[in-house]
């Protein structure tokens, strides 16, 4: 087979399924082998992550048009369907013929030659119908699992949990490219003077209209190679990330822990946020990712401040190193991680069942870091997903077990409640967070 954008994608979509793999590794991986690059890699990447986050809208269209449902169908033949689908469907840039007969050649040259005729009669009775996406009327979870495309348990849980305004709000976030989102390093470069910088670099650049100190990029290109990146004048955060710093409330003077630190962002904004002055805690489980988080705190300037210590550790155990002294503690745990899925897809496809024990993880964390705040100490708990046992009803075991602890309100743009559930809002992730005050 050759190495066209079409066919480099359908490779790398067949290796991701079938080796459950993260979508970003995936596709960067195929397209540095392919040596695809400009156009073709931009084109391969809008398909790749199309047919990911769209994949059950696309077999509903398929299922519509087919004499044998999806799931019954070679992987290859499915894959080549799901490519043409979307293709008809999302991409105006992409003429028809082109849609149906380079998926009739990928179907050939994956060996299933076969299969051409029904690949072709598929998409041209897709096309005879109007190109019509099949919505049922009834019930309302399944009708959002095939419009938005996520499973039909995770939208009836959204649904209970959060109502359809907000269910309905994140689910239509989660299609499309995600926003570019970047705190600005304010111990080094004003906002302003970062989008001066970035316009020079060919990167535009605005302020959040609600977060002053995030800027959301556009044309940005391979990041990692900018230098205003590699200078360390920023780091890419998305905005709930950065409001969960902001919700932590650190002073210039505080010491705070960071309990599950990498890939540093909110450890780097945290002592932004203090202007420098204070020390600022950060646990990795594991010492690779504490590396590459000390090599990025270096290139930022932190390293050269001394206030911000690095250690690898494992958080749901108590560790000597810590002990009951710190004013601020922020424990932004490990998740099933729904809340991200417009940045990861493949997620949402995972069943709900996979996280069943995460949760016990989730609550050793926070018992044990809770441990290490000291009278009058502000703890934050938070999660980059929505799912009530990740997230409320987690909160409400650890207040029952822990008298010395009482809820706190969030304040600032999260208002005066002491939880907060974030579907959309202020154009970030998904995100949950909970604010405690270790009594005096």
């Amino acid at each position: 087979m050759n190495n066209s954008p079409r066919t480099v994608v359908a490779k790398a979509l067949l290796h991701l399924e079938a080796k459950n793999a993260w979508s970003n590794l995936t596709l960067d991986g195929a397209l540095s082998g392919a040596g695809l690059k400009g156009q073709d890699a931009a084109f391969a990447g809008m398909l790749f992550y199309g047919v990911v986050e769209r994949r059950l809208t696309l077999d509903a269209c398929i299922a519509a048009h087919s004499s044998q449902p999806p799931h019954k169908l070679q992987p290859e033949v499915l894959c080549a369907l799901r490519l043409g689908v979307y293709q008809l469907v999302y991409m105006d840039s992409v003429p028809d013929h082109a849609a149906v007969s380079e998926s009739v050649s990928l179907v050939k040259g994956f060996g299933r030659s076969a299969a051409s005729g029904f690949v072709n009669g598929v998409l041209r009775g897709f096309l005879r119908g109007g190109k019509k996406i099949p919505l049922p009327e009834k019930p309302l979870a399944r009708k959002m699992s095939v419009r938005y495309s996520c499973p039909e348990p995770l939208v009836r849980l959204w649904l209970e949990a959060y109502g359809e305004e907000a269910a309905g709000r994140f689910l239509e976030a989660s299609l499309g490219r995600a926003p570019v989102s970047a705190r600005v390093n304010t111990l080094r470069i004003s906002p302003a003077e970062l989008i001066a910088r970035l316009f020079e670099e060919g990167v535009a650049a605005s302020v959040h209209p609600d977060i002053p100190e995030v800027l959301l990029l556009e044309r940005t290109g391979a990041i990692h190679r900018l230098s205003a990146y590699l200078e360390g004048l920023f780091h890419i955060q998305d905005p709930s990330s950065v409001l969960c710093a902001r919700a932590l409330d650190p002073r210039p003077g505080h010491n705070v822990l960071d309990a599950c630190a990498a890939p540093g962002g909110k450890s780097f904004s945290l002592l932004e946020l203090m202007g420098g002055e204070g020390r600022v805690t950060a646990c990795e489980l594991h010492p690779q990712r504490a590396e590459l988080m000390q090599k990025r705190a270096r290139e930022m300037g932190f390293g050269d401040l001394g206030k911000l210590d690095i250690i690898a550790c494992d958080m749901s155990r108590p560790d000597e190193r810590l002990v009951p002294r710190f004013d601020r503690v922020l424990c932004d745990v490990p998740c099933s991680g729904y809340g991200a899925i417009r940045r990861k897809p493949e997620i949402k496809y995972k069943p709900l069942e996979e996280f069943g024990s995460i949760a016990k993880t989730q609550y050793k964390i926070l018992e044990n870091s809770s441990h290490y705040c000291k009278e009058g100490a502000r703890l934050i708990y938070s999660t980059c997903t929505l799912n009530p046992s990740e997230n409320e009803e987690l909160c409400d075991l650890f207040l029952k077990a822990n008298k010395g602890f009482s809820p706190a309100p969030l304040g600032g743009l999260l208002g005066d409640m002491p939880r907060r559930t974030l579907t959309g809002e202020f154009m970030g992730d998904g995100f949950f967070l909970a604010a405690f005050v270790r009594e005096g």
